[in-house]
C-alpha cells in the first residue's frame, strides 16, 4: 500500500479514537477499515481506498471537508463529499432521517462509478454488522437506530441496491444483495404474502 492510504490511514485513527459503533460498541476504526478492505476487492487505486477509510471523518467527527481537501488532495475531497450527508442539525435526527436518506439518494443516482464504489463498500459493511446484529436480535435489532421503522430502512437499503445495480459483477454487490434479503426477510415475506393475496 502507497502513502497515499498509509497517511489516510493514521489520520482516520487518531479522528475516530474512542468511536463506537451503533449497538455492538466495536471500536468506530473497525468499520472504515472494513470499508477499505472491500473497495481493495473492487479497485485497486489508492485514492478510492484511501477516500473509504476517510468516508467518516466529515460526518461523524469535528474534520471538515476543507481539512480533508487540504491534506489529501481535490479528488478524496470529492469521494469524502459523497459519503456525507447533511445532518440537518437544527432537526432531531429522527425526524431528518428520511429526509437525509431521500437527499442521499439522490446524489447517489448520479454519482460517478468511484464514489458508487465507496458507497457500495460502507454499505455492505453495514449490511455485515446488521447481520450480526439480525442473528441476535432479529427485528429488534432497528431499535439502536434513529429510524426504527423495519420497512423504512428497507426501503433505503433497497434502493441503494437498484441503485448500485452497475456494480453487479462484484462479489461485493451480490453479497449485499444476499445479506439484504436475510436482514429484511420479514418485510419481504410479508410483502409477498400480500402480493400474492391480491
Amino acid at each position: 500500500m502507497g502513502k497515499v492510504f498509509d497517511k489516510a490511514l493514521i489520520y482516520a485513527i487518531r479522528v475516530h479514537k474512542q468511536q463506537y459503533r451503533k449497538g455492538d460498541r466495536i471500536p468506530y476504526i473497525v468499520h472504515p477499515l472494513e470499508v477499505a478492505s472491500i473497495v481493495a476487492t473492487m479497485t485497486k487505486d489508492e485514492e478510492i481506498m484511501a477516500a473509504a477509510v476517510l468516508h467518516d471523518t466529515v460526518e461523524d467527527t469535528e474534520v471538515t471537508i476543507e481539512e480533508i481537501e487540504k491534506k489529501f488532495g481535490s479528488r478524496i475531497r470529492k469521494l469524502v463529499a459523497c459519503e456525507t450527508e447533511d445532518k440537518h442539525p437544527e432537526i432531531p435526527p429522527e425526524d431528518s432521517w428520511k429526509m437525509r436518506k431521500e437527499e442521499s439518494l439522490v446524489f447517489l443516482k448520479d454519482a460517478d462509478r468511484d464514489a458508487k464504489i465507496v458507497w457500495m463498500a460502507d454499505k455492505l459493511s453495514n449490511m455485515r454488522s446488521f447481520l450480526r446484529m439480525y442473528l441476535l436480535e432479529g427485528d429488534d435489532l432497528w431499535q439502536h437506530f434513529h429510524m426504527k421503522d423495519i420497512n423504512q430502512q428497507y426501503w433505503y437499503y433497497q434502493r441503494i441496491a437498484e441503485l448500485l445495480e452497475e456494480l453487479d459483477e462484484y462479489p461485493a454487490y451480490q453479497e449485499y444483495c444476499k445479506l439484504l434479503s436475510i436482514v429484511f426477510s420479514s418485510v419481504k415475506d410479508k410483502n409477498e404474502g400480500s402480493a400474492n393475496e391480491q
